[in-house]
């Protein structure tokens, strides 16, 4: 980070800048996500997840969001987290690699036939 350079994220960063990219969200809202969107091939659990959260805080690539909205309960104990405007960046940056990933699978015949018609 320090050249300027967005930092290099793991998968599991990624599946977290894909979960606050929706908006703001609290941890167990976000293994939520990941487990959905990954059919439950991806469980992150709270030790993975939070590890992951600082080290994302820590890159400036998300950050606690600690206003409350009115229609969620409120418990001290939940913490909420947002992308950063870098954390936007790195997030498109990823998505755009997952994308270019996907289609060069498609093109190798390793995804079914319908999603390699869109490729």
């Amino acid at each position: 980070m320090a050249d300027g350079t967005p930092p290099a994220v793991t998968p599991a960063a990624f599946q977290v800048l894909l979960a606050l990219a929706r908006g703001r969200a609290h941890g167990y809202a976000i293994m939520g996500f990941v487990g959905e969107i990954t059919d439950g091939a991806v469980q992150l659990g709270p030790g993975t997840l939070y590890r992951t959260l600082a080290r994302l805080a820590a890159d400036g690539l998300v950050e606690e969001a600690p206003e409350e909205r009115a229609d969620e309960p409120h418990d001290a104990r939940r913490r909420y987290y947002r992308l950063t405007r870098l954390g936007w960046e790195v997030a498109r940056r990823e998505a755009e690699l997952v994308d270019r990933l996907a289609a060069a699978a498609a093109a190798a015949g390793l995804l079914p036939e319908a999603r390699r018609d869109t490729a």
